[in-house]
């Protein structure tokens, strides 16, 4: 049993205790008609009935607080509505990096995730009004507000009745959206109340993930920082030691990176860079690591990966970047990549620092070789063709490289 759950089980015995004693008081018993004339066992009924409800929505708030993932929140959340009436649908929209207006977006349908094809770019245009009036609103009440504001367009679509805002120290992290009542016509006040209560719990799990999410991210490009690249990294290589399997880094460097900052300024620069983590983002699986690891180079741990997996990977992460357009006021040269890659295992033996470093050596090889190429290190023997398209060359007595022939 949890802490909290615990201090709930207390208080209700300390509720029955004190309730024991007041109706065993001879007193009480004496003067029974007299009570009950003035009401009194009606008001203590309400009562009773009040600190239930709270201690219910308490126990609810904390089941939804306790959760680690934002899956999980969601869901409980999504449960949590449903159990008390049956939306038509349920949607949260919020900014995976505070300073930038892009969003995620998931919708629930019958308790489900769904595709809700929610056309909401960005919840700025919402942010003044919620700053003013910080609770959940009806449709109706945000519409004449906003004076049919486009934003407005994709609520409407949808059928959207309620709009619940998660505010924050820093503004408006995201919204709730709670469609139309599936079995009876509008939300009664209770349930509205019901609502209005639950969503601080909710309000606050979802941020303390942001704010969790936030701490392992690049601010810039919005891919995870040195710091939690190192710790996962870390962690593979003690799993890779217990377990017969491959995992394996990529490591990449912007070809030339210095000339878009001193020819086109280093906001052009800056434009480069999430440009290029958008691809990196898309090019990978959800459970691989991409990073920033600092300036222009970038990297990605791979679990459970061998060499010929990471090496595709690595190829169509090259490819993806050489296609890559930047928008920018004026045109800009095409950007490339050159890349390490390095797949170690229970046998290697190598730490992280080594790790890394052998990536390194062959992110150099790449460039030295004339930049927009894959480079893979391996020992001494030269291993099979990983892939009919790849060719194997010596380099020197503990390198073997693979090249695009």
């Amino acid at each position: 049993m949890g802490k909290e759950a615990k201090e709930l089980k207390e208080m209700d015995l300390e509720h029955e205790n004190i309730e024991r004693e007041f109706f065993s008081n001879p007193e009480i018993a004496k003067n029974y008609e007299l009570l009950q004339k003035l009401g009194l066992f009606t008001f203590i009924d309400k009562l009773t009935q009040e600190i239930r409800d709270y201690k219910t929505l308490l126990s609810r708030g904390l089941d939804i607080l306790n959760r680690t993932t934002i899956d999980e929140i969601l869901d409980a959340t999504v449960w949590q509505l449903s159990d008390h009436f049956l939306p038509s649908f349920i949607a949260f929209l919020w900014k995976p990096i505070q300073n930038r207006a892009d969003i995620t977006i998931r919708g629930y349908k019958n308790n489900k995730p769904v595709d809700l094809n929610l056309h909401i770019e960005n919840i700025t245009p919402f942010e003044s009004f919620f700053q003013h009036y910080p609770r959940p609103v009806m449709y109706n009440a945000l519409e004449k507000k906003l004076n049919n504001d486009e934003s407005l367009l994709s609520l409407k679509a949808v059928q959207a009745e309620i709009i619940i805002p998660i505010l924050g120290p820093f503004g408006l992290y995201g919204i709730v959206l709670v469609g139309r009542k599936i079995l009876d016509v509008s939300y009664t006040k209770q349930e509205l109340l019901f609502v209005e209560q639950l969503m601080p719990f909710v309000s606050q799990a979802i941020k303390n993930h942001l704010h969790y999410e936030h701490s392992l991210r690049d601010v810039k490009t919005g891919l995870y920082n040195h710091g939690f690249f190192l710790t996962r990294l870390t962690e593979e290589v003690t799993r890779t030691k217990r377990n017969s399997y491959s995992s394996s880094i990529v490591v990449m460097d912007v070809d030339k990176f210095k000339n878009f900052n001193d020819n086109y300024g280093h906001l052009a620069g800056d434009k480069v860079l999430e440009n290029l983590a958008q691809v990196i983002k898309q090019g990978v699986r959800g459970e691989d690591i991409p990073s920033r690891f600092g300036g222009e180079e970038f990297t990605v741990l791979l679990p459970h990966t061998d060499k010929l997996t990471v090496w595709t990977v690595a190829e169509r992460l090259r490819t993806s970047v050489a296609e890559m357009k930047v928008p920018w006021e004026v045109p800009l040269p095409q950007v490339t990549i050159s890349i390490g890659i390095y797949t170690f295992d229970q046998d290697t033996g190598a730490d992280v620092s080594n790790i890394i470093r052998r990536a390194d050596e062959a992110l150099y090889i790449s460039k030295e070789r004339g930049r927009n190429r894959c480079t893979m290190w391996n020992p001494g023997i030269i291993d099979p063709h990983p892939d009919e398209s790849c060719s194997i060359e010596r380099i020197s007595s503990h390198t073997t490289v693979l090249e695009i022939t």
